[in-house]
């Protein structure tokens, strides 16, 4: 402080006159002197110096700090105002002090002093130190050093204890300033505590003190019993007893176990004790008790300075067991025929073994011993010999009989068995009694033993008497084995009564009897009549009716038949009841029935001669809804994930609904197993569901489920209960109560508690410390602590002074769990720091220096200042210069150097641990500095190449008189071109470097620049390409899917690791699999999950190994597994150096499989027009893999599978189905799948079936066209639905009203082949017809109808004018005027013609333009010698309108062409005539000149080669000049445009144009036109 207040005067400027001034001046004196002042360290503090003087002196202003001057230029804090105001800034404890401000002037002098006091917080107190109170049990003594008081009065002390090595907490707030000690009591045993203290004066509270040493108070037994005991009995031998630990801060130490003292109730006798050493069991379970006993238990906990207090006494029975004795003097004897009496005594009660809940008396058949008789008999207490009764046994009939005595949980043994038999009894009746040999006077009738004999048969009785005569019977008696027996002396044609029984010691059995008429054989009876139905309930119905001819005997029995579920004439009868021995039965009740079932019956009764025919059938019924009777079967639970279960059923046969279809489906009811409550439930509204995941269940949980079938009316059973377990899944929360203490510069404490149980979903394993800078980038490190009990952990080989966040989480064998919640920051204590880094020279002069530096990369604290120290290279270090620098300095600029020199810089930097570490560098004063040059090629010896990492050398280059500060070093990964930079700090002292955190297996070269005061130099040659070696692969492959393949197998679908994770050349892949065992699980969850020594390989069998060679397998079959086992399984990869990870655990039951092949042999057999039979034979049994449970059936109509197909499921192993309501004559595929518990199999291959012709469906439309006054041309569509081959159709239609008083009806059949329009010409103008028309197969199919009116629509146009004709030769020519055209222009005109044979208008040309009023027409169209009729009709966009009147009649009658009349061959037979006698007159004429030419020259030869006509120029001149002759004499075939063909009047298509009529009649061929040509 003296340094910054030296010397410091204020001068204000002054006159050099003042001797010349006036004397009468006033005095200077100081009017505002300083006052006293205390401020608070870092504030500002102003000290006055008020002056009154005259105005004309100057006045000098001096402030002096204990006797000495201050400058007020030496700091920047001072400051002196002109009025002399002495301002003090940020001031702190050196400047204290008193303060005077002396004023001289020639006015006088004057001075005044005060005093500056600086208050700051108090310094923490100095060694705390904490022991053990020898006085007080549970306290310790801390005692401390007074504290500076930072100038101000200490008001307190405040203390915090930090408990555990949990976070400071303030204990003591108000501890007197004036104390040096205090005790610290009411602390808890065996826990440690750590104590600091801060002191607090008015500016505020201080640091707190180093912490005490850590102490931990002694042991003592625990001082409160263990919490909840509760004792249930959980069998007849044992009993369990639960307990939570004393609270903890009465466990006054680590619990070591527990006592558990029992003994029994209310007896004298010594306790038994159990020695439970884990504390963190809270269960156990006492065996070997006594069977029904009340037992007195007690539970204490212990620690390692003994047994604490034991609970009050809780008392529980252990649970009944069965008697162990049976009753005794048991007696059974027979009543009567059926019941038997027994009586017996009780056990001694000391050897039920609980409460006496009764008796079972016990009797069965020697040779049906599974078959046992029981009844059940209440206890009765005031008898000793107690009676009881079994009735309703088979008489005469040898038994066992027993007794046994019952409790709750079972039965004890039975009495030994006594044998005894029933008594004897009148037989039933006899069977099958019959006639045969029946004559006038006597008949043979036959039987044979009755089924219920009920004793020895003695003999039979049969007798015999006139129908409703009884005076006439007649009795015989026949020995036993006589079982037949003519009767004679019957009267003719008298009907009898017959009556046979058998008989026995006790006398006569049932009389069986019939009707017979002497003499008149018996015949078949005929079928009852008038079936009629009432009180129509769910199982029943009463079925009235009216007996048929008997057959002239009794009716023996009556026969109820039904049509179940479908109803049809070809649909299958089933007997349904039988009524026998009731001949005058006239209703009966139909019992058994299906709920919600449609029936239909019928009846037969029945004589001794045989079945009647079935009766007329009954009307259709349907029985009424009613709960289903049955539950789903073969339900099983399997784990699909963490998180839900996966349930199957059989759902319900279709006969089991009960009810409407639409409203059965399936409640699902589960809960947590061993729970009372939390029952939940889910409905599935689809009677055809098989299947349910159950979701959003808790982790690592058995849960019971059972499932019952619903429906509209209610609910039918539960099923069986099954169980089962959600899969282990990864905790959800993290450890609670974590805590983090700073132990060294470079460790933390870490500790935790447990996880929640509802949240550990699985087996801990042990747990991972995640821990990472605060506000990093970097990935967190991770601590594992293998082991379920341990707690914490010591965090090494931490950075110093660094702000942690830590987080714990747990693991189980699946992974990782969530970490805790939030993060928990610790810093590590402070040490001395690392070097200062970056040291540059940017200003380098021959006489001086300047450098920069950064602050050390590892400050390891609070960084409190700089040294720096320097000296010549060659000098010693006594030489050196040293200088201490702020910690806010990062320069320094040394000067007074020597030039040409090299000088050593060492700089350190200090925390409150001391100095750290010196970074040294070394500067030549020079100016002749340059960038350095690059380094040589960079290599990388063979032997330095590992997987990650390398060893890079090099040789320094040229560093420019500037020495290299540091190296940097770059990367490229080849075949890549980008250079990444990978340390731009290597130590300038180093000519080598590890080049880390490179990737296994790949190519990289590298490159080196150096770094000096100027800058850089360029990038070194690369070195040549390095390949690291082969490291393990660091990721698993991921699996897809494992699935059950076989019942032994499971096919695993996998995703190998991305080839740059492989870290070499993937060799295989390893399966590892084992089974899992819940069943040893489950206990050890629930007693001993906290072990220390239980670990997941304890409970499960180890790992079996399968090495797969293939590197390009992506599946596989895991073979030879254990049926019904639940395995884990695990897949990693490896290459030459070793293997990778594993992938996390998927689990999969084996034992269920998919039936790997379809049925075979499927038949399909065509049954009716709607109906296909399919069988088949079921998968071969090795592709079973498994009950078959049912199949399903696809079917859908050939090539339209997408649009149609549809399936029908059977939930029964059945190996046909008919497949109904399908659609006549069409071909289905079917394929059949077979299904077992795990699944759907695969389908067969397709088989084709067509089902029978049918009827069709109606024709698909109606329409009609070209609807003239008296025709219509009607069309339809083929039907929707064939059905079958198209045979043909037929048409109706009739007039809707008489036309003339005569409706006339037509009926059309047109074959299958034709076209599908007809032409209808009889109709009557303005009349409405209807049409129908329908198709037929084997048979006619429904009809469609529409209705059509005659005659032109409104808006058509008015009839054009009556046509005429001109007719030319073989051509008429038809010529009207245009009549009105309606509401629209005439498009076009028709013709239409009628035939005088026929009386009918038909339409002859259609496409006549609309401008044209004249058409022409060859009578080729026309049938020869016919007259016609002509009208013309206009057409617009409205129809037809109406004709016009018919023109004149005209023959068809065709003109002959000239070639073809009489006098034309009569010319050409003259013409003939007269070349043949031209040719002989030239011949004659020939000759006679070659006479004369022979005698003129002999030698001058002709043939007769000059010819001037021939034949074949005849033929030539024919083809050449006459082609219309040629053409004419062509016939026609379209000659006859109206002919009948099948009944149906059709025209013919072909038209003949007018220009070719013209052309044939333009130019007729006459006599005189041939002579032309000629």
């Amino acid at each position: 402080m003296a340094s910054d207040l030296e010397e410091l005067i204020f001068i204000p400027a002054a006159s050099h006159s003042a001797a010349n001034r006036s004397s009468a001046c006033s005095r200077t004196r100081i009017t505002k002197p300083p006052q006293d002042q205390s401020v608070i360290k870092g504030t500002k503090a102003v000290m006055t110096c008020g002056v009154t003087h005259d105005l004309s002196v100057t006045v000098r202003y001096v402030w002096e700090k204990s006797g000495s001057v201050i400058d007020v230029n030496s700091s920047p804090r001072l400051r002196l105002d002109p009025d002399g105001t002495l301002h003090i800034s940020q001031t702190w404890s050196g400047d204290i002090g008193t303060y005077t401000c002396r004023v001289t002037s020639v006015g006088g002098n004057d001075s005044r002093s005060a005093h500056l006091r600086v208050r700051q917080l108090p310094h923490a107190p100095e060694n705390p130190v904490a022991v053990l109170s020898s006085t007080e049990k549970r306290a310790i003594n801390l005692t401390w050093a007074q504290a500076f008081d930072g100038n101000s009065p200490l008001i307190r002390y405040i203390l915090e204890v930090s408990e555990n090595n949990a976070p400071w907490t303030v204990l003591l707030a108000n501890i007197e300033p004036e104390s040096t000690g205090v005790v610290v009591g009411g602390l808890i045993p065996a826990r440690s505590y750590q104590f600091r203290l801060c002191a607090v004066n008015d500016v505020g509270r201080g640091q707190f003190s180093k912490e005490t040493d850590r102490l931990t108070l002694p042991e003592e037994p625990p001082s409160a019993p263990p919490q909840t005991v509760i004792a249930s009995g959980r069998t007849n031998q044992s009993i369990m007893i639960q307990w939570q630990p004393p609270p903890e801060n009465h466990q006054n130490g680590p619990l070591q176990g527990y006592i558990i003292r029992y003994c029994l109730s209310g007896l004298p006798v010594d306790c038994q004790m159990k020695n439970i050493t884990n504390p963190d069991q809270s269960s156990l379970i006492l065996e070997e008790l006594i069977i029904w006993t009340n037992y007195e238990i007690e539970v204490a906990a212990y620690n390692g300075a003994g047994t604490g207090i034991y609970s009050h006494k809780v008392t529980e029975w252990t649970l009944q067991g069965v008697p162990t004795v049976p009753p005794g003097n048991v007696k059974a004897e027979a009543v009567n025929s059926t019941t038997v009496r027994f009586t017996w005594s009780a056990p001694s009660p000391q050897f039920i073994n609980g409460i006496n809940q009764g008796y079972k008396l016990l009797a069965w058949e020697p040779s049906r011993s599974k078959e046992v008789t029981g009844v059940m008999v209440r206890p009765n207490f005031q008898d000793s010999v107690h009676v009881g009764y079994i009735s309703g046994l088979k008489k005469f009939t040898e038994y066992y009989t027993s007794v046994l005595c019952f409790t709750t949980p079972g039965d004890g043994p039975r009495s030994p068995p006594q044998r005894l038999r029933t008594h004897e009894d009148t037989p039933g009746a006899v069977g099958h009694l019959s006639f045969t040999d029946i004559l006038d006077t006597s008949l043979k009738v036959s039987w044979k033993e009755p089924q219920e004999k009920n004793g020895i048969l003695t003999g039979y009785r049969i007798s015999w008497e006139e129908f409703n005569r009884t005076n006439t019977r007649v009795t015989h008696y026949l020995p036993n084995l006589t079982q037949e027996y003519k009767v004679t002396g019957l009267t003719a044609l008298t009907t009898y009564t017959i009556q046979v029984a058998a008989m026995t010691s006790k006398g006569q059995g049932q009389l069986s009897a019939s009707t017979i008429s002497s003499g008149v054989p018996p015949e078949l009876p005929g079928p009852p009549t008038n079936l009629a139905i009432s009180n129509i309930g769910p199982r029943s119905v009463n079925l009235q009716f009216k007996p048929g001819y008997d057959g002239k005997t009794s009716i023996s029995c009556w026969l109820v038949e039904a049509q179940i579920g479908i109803i049809g004439e070809n649909e299958e009868w089933l007997m349904v009841q039988e009524l026998a021995n009731e001949p005058d039965a006239r209703s009966l009740e139909v019992l058994d029935l299906n709920p919600y079932t449609f029936y239909r019956f019928r009846m037969r009764q029945v004589n001794i001669v045989g079945t009647s025919p079935p009766s007329q059938p009954s009307r259709k019924i349907q029985t009424l809804q009613a709960p289903p009777d049955i539950s789903p079967a073969n339900v099983t639970l399997r784990t699909a994930s963490e998180t839900s279960l996966w349930l199957r059923w059989v759902p319900l046969p279709e006969w089991e609904y009960n009810g409407n279809p639409d409203f059965v489906g399936y409640r699902i009811q589960y809960f947590k197993a061993g729970s009372k409550g939390g029952v939940l439930s889910h409905i599935i509204m689809d009677r055809l569901e098989r299947e349910f995941t159950i979701e959003d269940l808790e982790e690592w949980t058995e849960y019971e489920v059972r499932v019952q079938g619903v429906n509209g009316i209610g609910s039918g059973p539960w099923s069986q209960a099954v169980h089962g377990r959600t899969r282990e899944s990864v905790p959800s929360s993290g450890p609670t109560n974590v805590s983090a203490f700073a132990t060294t510069s470079s460790s933390i404490l870490v500790r935790w508690g447990e996880v929640q149980e509802a949240d550990r979903n699985g087996l801990i394993l042990g747990y991972k410390v995640v821990y990472k800078e605060k506000d990093s980038d970097t990935a967190p490190h991770f601590w594992t602590v293998e082991g379920n009990n341990s707690r914490s952990v010591q965090l090494t080989g931490l950075g110093k002074y660094v702000l942690y966040e830590i987080q714990v989480l747990a693991f189980t064998r699946i992974g990782d769990g969530r970490s805790s919640s939030p993060p928990i920051l610790e810093r590590t204590l402070d040490d001395v720091p690392g070097p200062p880094v970056g040291i540059l020279f940017p200003e380098v002069r021959t006489t001086s220096v300047r450098l920069i530096w950064q602050p050390p990369a590892q400050p390891n604290g609070i960084i409190l200042a700089y040294q720096i120290t320097y000296r010549k290279n060659s000098s010693n270090s006594n030489a050196a210069t040293v200088d201490v620098l702020s910690p806010s300095v990062r320069q320094y600029t040394a000067t007074g150097l020597k030039q040409e020199m090299v000088y050593i810089f060492r700089l350190t930097a200090q925390t409150r641990k001391g100095w750290g570490q010196a970074a040294e560098a070394l500067v030549v004063t020079t100016e002749k500095r340059a960038r350095p040059q690059p380094t040589s090629r960079p290599v990388v010896p063979q032997e330095e190449v590992q997987a990650r990492r390398v060893l890079l050398s090099w040789e320094p280059g040229s560093d420019g008189l500037s020495p290299v500060r540091y190296y940097t070093v770059q990367y490229r990964e080849l075949p890549e071109s980008n250079w990444t930079v990978h340390s731009a700090s290597v130590s300038h002292e180093t000519n080598s470097y590890i080049v880390d955190r490179l990737k296994p297996f790949t190519s990289y070269q590298f490159r080196v620049k150096a770094t000096n005061d100027i800058g850089d130099s360029e990038y070194s040659e690369e070195s040549e390409a390095i390949t690291t070696l082969q490291d393990t692969p660091d990721k698993a492959p991921t699996i897809l899917s494992v699935t059950p393949h076989t019942t032994t197998s499971v096919l695993i679908r996998w995703q190998p690791p991305s080839e740059d994770r492989i870290n070499g050349v993937l060799l295989g892949f390893r399966v590892r699999y084992r089974e899992l065992h819940y069943d040893r699980l489950h206990s050890f969850s629930v007693r001993t999950v906290n072990s220390p020594s239980a670990t997941w390989a304890d409970f499960t069998s180890p790992y079996s190994i399968r090495n797969l060679t293939e590197s390009s397998l992506t599946q596989y079959e895991l073979d030879n597994l254990n049926k019904h086992k639940r395995y884990e399984i695990r897949l990693s990869v490896y290459n030459a150096v070793g293997e990778g990870p594993s992938c996390a655990p998927q689990e999969v039951f084996v034992g269920e499989a998919v039936p790997t092949a379809p049925p075979h042999n499927v038949v399909v057999q065509s049954s009716t027009a709607t109906q296909l039979d399919v069988t088949w034979d079921p998968p071969p049994l090795d592709a079973q893999n498994g009950d078959i449970q049912g199949y399903k059936i696809y079917f859908w109509e050939f090539q339209l599978q997408n649009e149609t197909e549809r399936l029908r499921t059977l939930f029964l192993p059945e190996l046909g189905v008919k497949l109904k309501n399908l659609t006549g004559y069409t071909t289905y595929m079917i394929s059949v799948a077979a299904f077992n518990a795990a699944g759907d199999g695969p389908r067969s291959l397709p088989t084709r079936g067509r089902t029978q012709q049918a009827a069709p469906s109606a024709p698909s439309y109606i329409h009609f066209s070209e609807l003239t006054t008296t025709s219509v041309n009607v069309s339809w569509g083929e039907p929707k639905q064939a059905n079958g081959i198209i045979e043909g159709y037929r048409l109706v239609y009739e007039p809707c009203t008489p036309v003339d008083g005569v409706s006339k009806i037509v009926t059309v059949d047109v074959k299958g082949s034709s076209p599908l329009w007809m032409k209808i010409k009889d109709l009557a103008d303005g009349v409405t017809y209807n049409f129908r028309i329908r198709a037929k197969t084997l048979t006619y199919g429904p009809e469609v109808e529409a209705n059509i009116t005659t005659g032109p629509g409104e808006g058509a146009p008015g009839p054009p004018g009556e046509p005429f004709i001109s007719r030319y030769g073989s051509a008429l020519t038809l010529h009207w005027t245009s009549g009105d055209q309606g509401r629209a222009p005439i498009t076009r005109y028709v013709i239409e013609a009628r035939p005088s044979d026929e009386g009918l208008w038909d339409i002859l040309i259609k496409e006549i333009p609309k401008e044209v009023t004249s058409y022409t027409l060859n009578l080729e169209m026309l049938r020869e010698g016919v007259t016609y009729d002509f009208r013309v009709i206009a057409v617009n966009d409205y129809g037809y309108g109406s004709p016009s009147a018919p023109s004149p009649t005209i023959s068809a009658q065709k003109v002959s062409p000239f070639y073809e009349e009489w006098w034309f061959l009569v010319v050409i037979a003259l013409v003939g005539l007269i070349f043949i006698l031209l040719l002989v007159f030239i011949l004659i004429i020939r000759g006679q000149s070659k006479k004369y030419t022979k005698k003129a020259d002999p030698g001058n030869h002709s043939n007769c080669t000059s010819l001037p006509l021939t034949h074949g120029e005849m033929v030539r001149l024919d083809e050449g000049h006459f082609p219309a002759l040629e053409l004419n004499n062509r016939r026609l075939s379209g000659k006859n445009s109206f002919c009948r063909k099948n009944g149906i009047y059709t025209r013919s298509d072909q038209h003949y144009p007018s220009t070719f009529a013209q052309a044939s009649t333009n130019t007729p061929i006459s006599p005189n036109n041939f002579a032309v040509f000629l």
